[in-house]
């Protein structure tokens, strides 16, 4: 009986860490869409590639990653602002990578309504199994 009670109140527990955890992946304002995952030819690396489409002024705060991270800007512009660096502006066809664990963040600096001005396909190349 004992053992069926602490088995009850674990998966709640775990229940409840999974759902709170899926809340907080999509920021309001922002969507992420994951495109592929899979491993790479050095052992235990993985590129993860994610499509993130932004509401005009929308923002991602300070984050980190375990991995590399690419980005490429399909429309719009967004604004990065990586530690200890200036602010960096890109706007659509252009590019930038940012080192493993390096803080940044993001905002949309396209002010149109349009649904597809603002997003980034992002791709990180992380140990395999890494959260991202």
């Amino acid at each position: 009986m004992k053992t069926r009670l602490f088995l009850a109140i674990a998966l709640s527990i775990v229940g409840s860490s999974l759902a709170l955890h899926g809340t907080q992946a999509q920021q309001a304002g922002i969507k992420r869409t994951d495109l592929q995952r899979h491993d790479l030819s050095v052992p235990g690396r993985e590129a993860i590639q994610v499509r993130v489409d932004f509401d005009p002024g929308a923002a991602f705060g300070k984050h980190t990653h375990p991995g590399e991270e690419i980005i490429y800007v399909l429309d719009g512009s967004l604004e990065y602002e990586v530690e200890g660096n200036r602010s960096i502006r890109r706007s659509r066809a252009n590019a930038c990578s940012y080192p493993c664990r390096c803080y940044t963040s993001a905002s949309s600096t396209s002010r149109s309504t349009s649904p597809t001005c603002r997003s980034c396909s992002e791709t990180l190349c992380s140990d395999s199994g890494d959260a991202i």
